[in-house]
């Protein structure tokens, strides 16, 4: 039995009531609810689903298969926790979550994935015919990895932590690039599978990225760093001709600022990673990076 379940077998039909088609894989008996059966089967043909324990206790298959099966891994959705047990995922079964036990989560309960939470993981079947969500290691996330580029740099990527560490938080974007986070880049250690949004402020030579949590500097410091990064989204090249060293009354004149707010501003965005200052003049990071590619003839 054990060797069946989480996966797709094929089995034939041998009966039928009102609710069920009874369909028979090396001599155990599984149900198929015929909700999902558009045309009636027959007695004696054979089916091919995805086979699981229920809720109920009862052999089931069903012919829409999740992407979480033995050896495959994908994410599912926490859909409860219980502590003496572990947490609940919704891979997609009507009638069935999948438990990843309290054995493979973390051993301080308030980073514990949450309801809403994503953990990437496959099913394990125990030798009595359990099914338990097994997450992925790094093995894994390494496999499946996609390379960041440069053009990332300084962009806003969706993220899930998938280990949690006193060294830093590992985490997989949407786009499946993993990232660290240090812990001097985050204001609170993040759940396990928690959704987040992060920072890119780095890029490995192997296409891994360093990433923030913290709010960009001219958002949580002060208004004349927002001000100053809008004028420079809206000019026409990304770029202005002006650093720390202009003639404050240009610089009065320009932005409405004294030299010396205009100096601490520049710094704020300068630590911050959103701006670079070369050639006299202060750009977005963006726009250096498309100079660079993009040099004039």
């Amino acid at each position: 039995m054990s060797e069946m379940l989480g996966r797709i077998v094929t089995g034939k039909v041998t009966d039928e009531n009102d609710q069920n088609y009874f369909v028979q894989v090396d001599g155990a008996t599984f149900l198929l609810n015929k909700t999902e059966i558009q045309k009636p089967l027959k007695l004696g043909s054979q089916f091919k689903g995805f086979a699981y324990e229920n809720e109920t206790h009862h052999m089931q298959l069903t012919r829409n298969a999740p992407k979480v099966q033995v050896d495959h891994y994908a994410f599912g959705t926490v859909v409860r926790t219980q502590h003496n047990l572990g947490v609940f995922v919704n891979i997609g079964l009507p009638n069935k979550d999948i438990v990843v036990s309290v054995d493979d989560l973390p051993t301080i309960a308030e980073i514990w994935p949450q309801t809403g939470d994503q953990l990437m993981i496959a099913i394990r079947v125990d030798s009595k015919h359990r099914m338990w969500g097994v997450l992925a290691d790094e093995e894994i996330f390494q496999a499946i990895a996609q390379p960041g580029n440069k053009h990332m740099m300084n962009r806003d990527v969706e993220v899930i932590p998938y280990r949690l560490k006193m060294a830093g938080t590992r985490v997989i974007s949407k786009g499946y690039q993993l990232g660290f986070v240090h812990p001097s880049e985050r204001e609170r250690e993040p759940r396990l599978g928690e959704p987040l949004k992060a920072r890119v402020i780095g890029i490995h030579q192997d296409g891994s990225l360093n990433l923030s949590l913290k709010p960009r500097a001219y958002q949580a410091i002060d208004d004349d760093s927002a001000m100053l990064y809008a004028a420079l989204q809206h000019s026409q090249t990304g770029s202005l001709p002006f650093t720390d060293k202009s003639n404050p009354d240009e610089i009065k004149a320009y932005f409405g600022l004294s030299k010396g707010a205009f100096k601490r501003a520049v710094g704020h965005l300068l630590k911050d990673r959103q701006i670079v200052q070369k050639d006299g003049q202060i750009s977005l990071v963006e726009a250096a990076v498309n100079d660079q590619e993009h040099p004039e003839d």
